[in-house]
């Protein structure tokens, strides 16, 4: 065959391509087991520093396996409850079974009246309960998870992420330890017009379902507590049943 003819340059480009394409394909198959267990001790850890079992670093320190262990041995139960509160099934703890971020977002558009939501509670055995949130910041989407004590009011802590807000500004939502600090033992109320607030120059003295927002970082801050009032309004059947018991 002529090498210097287009019919040459056609089939060795096709062949090339094919050749490639396989190759990416067998690498990330090859890889997807190995990614999916990442992400999934990657969620458990940010769930884990939000129930005050320890900071995000130190469990990424300590590895996937020694995460999911703990994970396993200090869970009670994860369940999944409709928009009634009732619980309609169950996360299998054993196999560390989560929703992602994936997930959490199909459930956002269900929140807001696509479907029926069917969301996720983490509860441990020392009577923290784990509620994840999601909504949008200034560049694109943020999520987290407030955890509350047995009496489903009172935050035990809180941890939160997002996929490219400004690092220095929006970012401290994960970034800064004393943003998140101010959420421990502040309180959830059903009975204000927000269930909880972050406050653009500062939450008023003694409110306690308030916080200060991130200075410089309005349109993020408005955007995590819009998630956290949506998704936290989600759960008010689950958990006013459950304070009640």
């Amino acid at each position: 065959m002529n090498t210097n003819s287009n019919t040459y340059t056609v089939i060795y480009t096709t062949v090339v391509c094919v050749l490639v394409a396989a190759i990416l394909a067998f690498v990330s198959q090859s890889l997807k087991p190995s990614q999916e267990a990442n992400e999934k001790a990657e969620t458990i850890s940010q769930i884990l520093t939000a129930a005050q079992f320890g900071e995000k670093e130190d469990w990424q320190s300590k590895g996937n396996a020694k995460t999911l262990a703990f994970y396993k041995e200090n869970a009670a139960e994860a369940i999944i409850i409709n928009s009634k509160g009732e619980k309609v099934g169950e996360l299998d703890i054993n196999s560390s079974s989560i929703y992602n971020v994936s997930q959490l977002k199909a459930e956002n558009y269900n929140i807001k009246g696509a479907g029926e939501p069917q969301l996720p509670v983490y509860i441990f055995k020392n009577g923290v309960s784990v509620f994840p949130v999601y909504g949008a910041g200034l560049w694109g989407p943020v999520w987290g998870y407030i955890a509350l004590q047995e009496d489903l009011k009172t935050i035990a802590g809180a941890y939160f992420d997002h996929a490219s807000e400004t690092p220095g500004l929006g970012g401290k939502i994960k970034d800064d330890p004393e943003f998140r600090a101010q959420f421990a033992g502040k309180s959830i109320d059903f009975a204000d017009e927000a269930v909880f607030s972050i406050v653009k120059g500062g939450a008023p003295e003694g409110k306690v379902n308030a916080i200060d927002a991130i200075t410089g970082a309005t349109m993020t801050s408005n955007g995590l507590d819009a998630a956290i009032n949506t998704w936290i309004s989600a759960y008010k059947t689950y958990i006013n049943k459950n304070q009640a018991e």
